[in-house]
């Protein structure tokens, strides 16, 4: 019978269990699938936005001569000397072409498969920070078409490095694009810079996360390499590099609020009431043992208020004898003699 009632215990627990959403324990590692596909939609909608980005040259060009006169007037413009110096400077031309048509692509995914594999617990909130800054900036890439200092007009004294010097990578003269593949690319999404906000991006999580002090500091020094490099090969102004680092800080603002809303959301949808489980066979009452009877002693006899008991005696008996109630018909208990005849 115990065993009947354990059983009955474990069905109630698994149907309770079932009721229960599959939430993930925090430090679970993600699914590499999901989160391939996932990345695989963000780049994908990120591109398109791009695409879909207002065409308009004039607009972009209007941007962008603005970017430079605010610069100019707060002795900003960076982007001028170093852009000398790069055009004055194969060997420091050449290898910054190599860098900003080359690491944007592959440190970028190599630190979000480090954190994935080395710091699991860590990568949600990395891919949700990166998510959010590269969706804001594709907003900007919209409202804000900005043309980069490389397609502005000679008079304004920029030289397109990477077209100067396309002989010796694999891209042409338009940007990093691959040679054939130019139409495929936004040329007037220069603000915000993502090559800057990527590199803070990994820069950030290497100093903060890596192991080694050689890996952190070359993870504290790849922003600034990289904002140096876009700005000597004139595909972007200083204030597109400072507009990626905030659109970096909003985003890992808006980190921990996007993860909290998910997970109710999540919840939500997976809290809905199950199937109402079958009804359960009732119980079997279990065999208890009866109880000793417990010795009741009898009643003890009531005294009789009469203390001849009910019965007569006669005057001269010196033994009384019992003498029933019928003794008054005139017949003894004792014989049937008559009682006068004595």
């Amino acid at each position: 019978m115990p065993d009947s009632a354990a059983a009955r215990a474990r069905a109630s627990a698994r149907v309770g269990a079932s009721r229960q959403p599959d939430v993930r324990p925090p430090g679970a590692r993600p699914r590499w699938w999901a989160e391939l596909t996932l990345v695989v939609l963000i780049y994908s909608a990120y591109s398109a936005g791009r695409l879909l980005a207002r065409d308009d040259g004039s607009e972009a060009v209007g941007h962008g001569l603005a970017i430079l006169r605010f610069e100019k007037a707060l002795f900003l413009n960076a982007e001028h000397p170093l852009n000398r110096l790069f055009t004055a400077t194969p060997a420091l031309a050449v290898p910054a072409d190599f860098v900003y048509a080359s690491l944007h692509y592959l440190v970028t995914p190599a630190v979000l498969v480090w954190i994935f594999r080395r710091r699991s617990a860590l990568y949600r909130s990395a891919r949700t920070w990166l998510t959010l800054a590269t969706l804001l900036s594709l907003v900007g890439f919209t409202l804000l078409p900005t043309c980069p200092p490389r397609l502005l007009h000679v008079r304004h004294g920029f030289v397109d490095t990477m077209a100067q010097y396309s002989g010796y990578g694999w891209w042409g003269d338009e940007a990093s694009a691959p040679r054939g593949l130019g139409e495929m690319t936004n040329q007037f999404a220069a603000m915000p810079s993502l090559h800057v906000g990527w590199a803070l991006w990994c820069g950030v999580l290497l100093w903060r996360h890596a192991r080694t002090p050689l890996v952190r500091w070359l993870g504290a020094l790849y922003p600034v390499v990289i904002t140096v490099v876009v700005m000597g090969t004139a595909n972007h102004y200083f204030l597109d590099a400072v507009a990626g680092a905030l659109v970096m800080a909003v985003g890992a603002l808006l980190t921990g609020p996007a993860i909290r809303a998910a997970d109710r959301i999540r919840t939500a949808l997976t809290a809905r009431p199950g199937p109402v489980p079958a009804a359960l066979p009732p119980a079997v009452p279990t065999a208890v043992p009866a109880a000793r009877p417990t010795a009741v002693p009898a009643p003890r006899p009531r005294a009789s208020p009469i203390v001849s008991g009910g019965c007569e005696t006669s005057a001269g008996e010196r033994f009384p004898g019992r003498r029933t109630r019928s003794s008054t018909s005139g017949t003894s208990s004792a014989d049937d003699t008559p009682a006068t005849a004595r």
